[in-house]
């Protein structure tokens, strides 16, 4: 049988591990509102592992945003269908994309506004093994790209350059740009749109290049983010500052050359160093 005394000091402890579990428990809760606050001020920008997105990645590792006093967050993606996904929802407030996507979008419902150009450029290019040389040859081959896209209007336009019947030219929609040179180097794909940094690996592997967007005068590129986000008045302080740090990072590539950052393009990239070796310094304010 408990004497009187255990009996208290048992429920005391009892109150006190109480007391200290819902303490607890309002830090964990006060840490998400905390948390989720800055989650919801913070701006979000969807990337793909691009070089025309280097300069935000220089601008992130190199604490630039940070900088300015602004909370930028990189959300990574693999596909412009992800990308879209994410502005859909509201996961993100901005993204890099190409204009001919951007407009898609809007038919779609979404309202962007673009705010600045990017160096995004494309390349249409055929494995070495299909012996492509001509657009011509194209005639009854694969040709990787995404719908609704810049790769997909310029798919487009390399028919008609070469006067082939289009239902003749098989357009396979790879949104993955990864995915899409692993397939022209393991021999899967007769050709594809692929941008830089993928397009100079996959020069350096032997393939050949049918068009680029280069030749074409085509400046695709560009920054965009919701009319919504625009709409307010912290958003457009921060896409400002945003704006300013981007073409800083851009004079910073421009001034120390791609391989000065030979390891965050690869790594962001996923490409081999000696693919980040042969780059040029093109950076398009």
């Amino acid at each position: 049988m408990l004497r009187k005394g255990h009996l208290l000091m048992m429920l005391a402890a009892g109150w006190l591990l109480a007391a200290c579990a819902d303490h607890s428990a309002q830090e964990a809760r006060e840490q998400a509102r905390r948390q989720f606050v800055e989650d919801s001020m913070a701006l979000k920008v969807a990337v793909m592992p691009t070089l025309d997105c280097l300069p935000l990645f220089v601008a992130q590792q190199a604490d630039l945003f940070a900088q300015q006093g602004l909370d930028v967050r990189l959300m990574e993606y693999q596909a412009q269908m992800d990308q879209d996904t994410a502005v859909e929802r509201g996961h993100v407030e901005g993204l890099a994309t190409d204009s001919v996507r951007a407009e898609w979008l809007r038919r779609k419902g979404v309202a962007l506004q673009t705010v600045g150009q990017t160096s995004l450029k494309w390349q249409l290019i055929s494995n070495k093994t299909a012996r492509i040389k001509l657009l011509v040859q194209l005639d009854d081959k694969m040709v990787a790209m995404t719908r609704y896209s810049a790769t997909d209007s310029l798919a487009k336009m390399a028919v008609k350059k070469a006067r082939l019947i289009p239902d003749r030219v098989f357009r396979i929609q790879v949104n993955d740009v990864n995915v899409r040179l692993a397939m022209l180097e393991t021999g899967v794909m007769d050709a594809m749109l692929l941008p830089e940094p993928q397009a100079t690996q996959a020069r350096l592997g032997g393939h050949h290049v049918l068009l680029d967007t280069d030749s074409l005068g085509l400046h695709w590129g560009i920054l965009a983010f919701t009319r919504e986000a625009m709409a307010d008045t912290m958003r457009q302080r921060q896409v400002e500052t945003f704006l300013k740090v981007y073409r800083q990072a851009c004079d910073s590539i421009a001034a120390n050359g791609y391989t000065h950052y030979r390891e965050l393009i690869a790594a962001r990239c996923h490409v081999n160093a000696a693919t980040v070796d042969s780059l040029d310094v093109r950076i398009e304010k």
